[in-house]
């Protein structure tokens, strides 16, 4: 049974950073594309962040390009999601995901697998 489990959120001021983490069991990890999505309180869940398999391709959605960095450790089954320059518009839950399919994708019903959620909140 897959498992996904996200670490690493928090309370950060404007302008800060937090790396998130999300730790996988349960599968061949390094067979699968991994993304980070987002869900602020009464908004729909966004695409954030997905990265290839081996990690030689990675996709941004435009509200974090050159701010976020999605990288991945496939010996320890962990995709990590680097995220500087915090504004209060990142205050959300932060999701990663897990895809079996073999393209990069941004649509959130391509994506089989899903963490709880890791609470980021960016206060000024």
């Amino acid at each position: 049974q897959v498992q996904l489990q996200e670490s690493g959120g928090g309370l950060v001021q404007v302008g800060g950073s937090l790396r998130l983490s999300c730790a996988a069991s349960g599968d061949s990890f390094d067979n699968y594309i991994m993304a980070w999505f987002r869900q602020a309180p009464g908004k729909d869940r966004d695409f954030i962040a997905a990265i290839s398999w081996l990690g030689g391709s990675t996709y941004y959605g435009d509200s974090v390009k050159g701010r976020f960095i999605i990288a991945r450790n496939n010996e320890e089954n962990t995709v990590y999601l680097q995220m500087d320059n915090l504004q209060p518009d990142d205050t959300a839950d932060y999701y990663c995901a897990e895809n079996h399919d073999r393209t990069i994708t941004t649509r959130i019903d391509a994506y089989d697998y899903w963490g709880q959620g890791a609470q980021v909140t960016i206060y000024s």
